[in-house]
């Protein structure tokens, strides 16, 4: 069974020598893979829905069907939990530049973007309070508020993956170029 989220570069790795390789020009699509860290907090969420499934089947033949619709419930908010886990990074299409995180999503037109550079600067490592120093994409937007960092090479997607970071960076910065004619500054 084939997972589109899981093989959002292959078309990069098939075909080295264009600059943005892609088959569908109008879909939204990652500019990289998935990380592991991201991917195994998706796979532990689903694990843990698949044991509040059970408890919910077992609720219900138990007759407590109360308890088995919350239980219910929460499997499935868990389970939306991890979709969105596996679905938040940088997105990029025609249309502009998607920022999807686990609680909401911010979509820039290519017209809104100004510059997208990479920088050294202090980042949050997996996402938690403590920051390190390390790199970030971010994006200046013309008229608009301050627009998060897209990217920092201590997410959940490139933590030790110094490669794949440089590699994404460089891809969302050919976007820009390609739909905007945005400076790609270093």
């Amino acid at each position: 069974m084939p997972l589109p989220f899981l093989t959002a570069d292959s078309a990069c790795d098939a075909h080295d020598d264009e600059p943005l390789p892609y088959e569908d020009r109008d879909r939204w699509r990652r500019p990289y893979r998935p990380g592991p860290w991201r991917v195994a907090g998706g796979a532990l969420l689903l694990l843990l829905a698949s044991f509040m499934l059970l408890a919910t089947m077992i609720i219900a033949f138990a007759g407590a069907w109360t308890g088995a619709v919350v239980c219910l419930v929460a499997a499935l908010s868990v389970i939306a939990g991890a979709l969105r886990l596996l679905r938040a990074g940088v997105w990029v299409s025609p249309a502009g530049l998607r920022r999807a995180s686990l609680f909401g999503t911010r979509t820039l037109a290519w017209e809104q973007v100004e510059a997208v550079r990479t920088v050294q600067q202090p980042v949050r490592w997996l996402g938690l309070p403590r920051t390190v120093q390390g790199q970030a994409l971010t994006v200046v937007a013309r008229g608009a508020s301050p627009v998060p960092v897209l990217l920092t090479d201590h997410n959940a997607d490139f933590l030790s993956r110094a490669e794949a970071f440089e590699r994404a960076s460089d891809t969302v910065k050919a976007w820009a170029q390609e739909y905007q004619g945005v400076p790609a500054a270093r």
